[in-house]
């Protein structure tokens, strides 16, 4: 069956929110993208195959080693900075199938004292990729442990990698209509038989802080997780009681603004982000100045945001490059030229992925984070 035939036939899931709208009324993207990506029965992580070239989308620990060495070593710094702790949490938010750790610990190998003193924890609810995450760290010093919510894991010192993970937490959207926001919800098509974008009848409460309706145009759409601030809410205040620190990379905006982002991907193609839910991967732009500002009024020190490939470049990518490159054919350092090339190329993932550093109090400036 092609794409496009795939796009047009009821999911399973689609089936059931058809039914649950019919009965309730149009539920809000948010509650859809939650569903789409984590229902337990039907949801896309629960029931496909993601990652990797047989899967739907790539990421940067899956196209090149380097990727997660680097960040292994910018752990081990940050493990410095909060005191060396001799127990940490050294937690990942959605770790896929387990690359980036699994690179992480091998680089963080070079410091024996930060493997020995870690205790690896995976916020993973995906069976499909809880396996997969087993298969690569069986062989691993460090025995992980699994976590369904970040509330399951113990309070303590902790080191927090999201890569690919804040654009998977759910939006809503408001469009300005008639000199008013109306928030977009999901709803039906006129005859019911498929799901489309409707409007709320109401304005949106005060308190969602939205921009001010002289500064926008009619049709303009503004995008807010309330998730993205709950999730760095909880992250905060952990960072407020322990000495700890987070990298979040992401592909999104470096400053917040206008704009529909609501976007699917399947078979690394484009795909619509209301058709055949639970088939692909539904997922927006993160809005890093919201996450540094959120951050901010938790009482937390936030750093960047700074383009993928800069940030790469400044933790020596170039060096590991060449490197990795000695003593290989002229073919193998091709492959590790073109690897890194596409996770720091401007025109490749180097500029629209960002990355952004969220500390406790007075740790000083991260790695990658200074010009100097």
């Amino acid at each position: 069956m092609t794409d496009s035939a795939e796009a047009q036939k009821q999911s399973p899931l689609e089936e059931r929110l058809i039914d649950l709208i019919k009965l309730k009324g149009p539920i809000t993207i948010a509650d859809y993208m939650a569903d789409a990506l984590g229902h337990p029965h039907d949801g896309y992580y629960m029931t496909q195959t993601a990652i990797g070239a047989d899967g739907d989308f790539t990421t940067a620990p899956e196209i090149s080693q380097i990727f997660g060495e680097l960040i292994g070593l910018w752990l081990v710094e940050a493990w410095r900075s909060i005191g060396s702790p001799q127990a940490f949490n050294l937690i990942e938010l959605g770790p896929g199938r387990g690359s980036l750790m699994a690179d992480i610990l091998r680089a963080a190998r070079l410091r024996p004292e930060f493997v020995r003193s870690a205790q690896v924890w995976l916020l993973e609810q995906s069976g499909l990729l809880r396996h997969e995450q087993q298969k690569r760290l069986r062989g691993s010093e460090v025995k992980p442990l699994w976590a369904d919510s970040f509330e399951d894991i113990p309070a303590a010192p902790s080191l927090i990698i999201a890569n690919e993970f804040f654009d998977c937490l759910p939006i809503r959207q408001f469009k300005q209509v008639g000199g008013s926001w109306r928030e977009q919800l999901v709803g039906l098509s006129d005859d019911s038989s498929s799901l489309e974008l409707v409007l709320g009848k109401t304005p949106p409460p005060a308190e969602y802080d939205l921009p001010a309706a002289a500064d926008c145009s009619e049709g303009d759409v503004f995008e807010k997780s309330f998730a993205a601030q709950e999730f760095l809410t909880d992250i905060c205040s952990l960072f407020s009681e322990h000495k700890s620190a987070a990298l979040i990379i992401d592909y999104g905006h470096m400053q917040s603004g206008l704009g529909d982002t609501l976007q699917a991907v399947r078979n690394h193609k484009y795909w619509p982000p209301l058709s055949a839910p639970g088939l692909a991967d539904v997922t927006a732009h993160v809005d890093f100045e919201a996450i540094s500002n959120t951050a901010i009024q938790q009482g937390a020190m936030a750093f960047g945001p700074v383009a993928q490939g800069v940030f790469l470049e400044r933790l020596g990518l170039n060096l590991r490059v060449e490197m990795l490159c000695k003593g290989k054919s002229a073919a193998d350092a091709d492959l590790i030229r073109a690897g890194a090339a596409r996770i720091a190329a401007p025109d490749q993932m180097g500029e629209i992925f960002k990355a952004v550093s969220i500390t406790s109090p007075a740790l000083g400036t991260p790695p990658g984070f200074s010009d100097l």
